[in-house]
C-alpha cells in the first residue's frame, strides 16, 4: 500500500497522539488540549482530503469509544494503524 504524503502522515500522527491522551489521560486540562489536537488533525485532513470534517470527527470519536470499551486491544489497533 502507498503511504501518505508528509503532511497526511503528521495529520495521523496527531490523531494518534490525541487519541492515546483523551484514552489514557485524567486531567481537565490535558483532556482539553488533547480534544484541541484531536480537532487540529480533523482540519487538516479536511484540508488535505476530501472527507467532510464531520465524517472525520465521528471517525475519531468512534476510535476512541473503540478502544475505550476495548472491542479490540490497544496493541492490535497500534498495529493495525502502522501498517497504513
Amino acid at each position: 500500500m502507498d503511504k501518505f504524503d508528509q503532511f497526511t502522515d503528521w495529520a495521523i500522527e496527531l490523531q494518534s497522539l490525541a487519541q492515546a491522551g483523551l484514552t489514557y489521560g485524567h486531567d481537565k486540562f490535558d483532556l482539553e488540549r488533547y480534544q484541541r489536537i484531536r480537532e487540529i488533525a480533523t482540519e487538516m485532513m479536511t484540508k488535505k482530503q476530501v472527507y467532510p470534517q464531520r465524517k472525520l470527527e465521528v471517525f475519531f470519536v468512534m476510535i476512541l469509544a473503540i478502544l475505550h470499551l476495548k472491542l479490540i486491544p490497544v496493541q492490535q489497533f497500534l498495529k493495525m494503524t502502522k501498517s497504513y
